[in-house]
């Protein structure tokens, strides 16, 4: 049996949002004890990743890594002007999968799930799809 839940969160331009507990929720709504999850955004210039949740400079980091792997430069050609975030994305990638087991997502000790915003402000959606099995 598979269950499907879409959610909505307002980002802020350039942003990590941290979205394990409404996806360790879901899943204990569902009832699925074993089986996988798996957490989608739709859109082209935002992510879905896991990460350290201790120390908040590790996301300050990566936010300043990406930027400057990918800066916004005038020479691309997207007439929005958000080539850079469209890069991020590709690299970050818009789903993950996840091992449920005993009712819950296995996530180390220092890791939680992230939406990740590199265009923003927007109001976004992302789905989680939880396969029983």
């Amino acid at each position: 049996m598979a269950h499907c839940k879409s959610f909505q969160l307002s980002t802020g331009e350039h942003s990590f949002h941290d979205i394990t507990s409404q996806v360790r929720e879901y899943i204990r709504e569902t009832g699925v004890r074993d089986g996988i999850a798996v957490v989608f955004t739709p859109h082209t210039t935002a992510a879905i990743t896991i990460n350290e949740n201790a120390d908040p400079d590790v996301l300050r980091d990566l936010s300043t890594g990406l930027d400057k792997t990918f800066p916004p430069l005038r020479e691309y050609r997207h007439f929005e002007g958000n080539s850079d975030a469209h890069m991020k994305s590709s690299l970050m990638a818009p789903s993950l999968s996840l091992i449920i087991s005993e009712g819950r997502p296995i996530l180390g000790t220092w890791q939680d799930i992230y939406f990740c915003e590199f265009d923003g402000p927007r109001r976004r959606t992302f789905y989680v799809k939880v396969i029983e099995g």
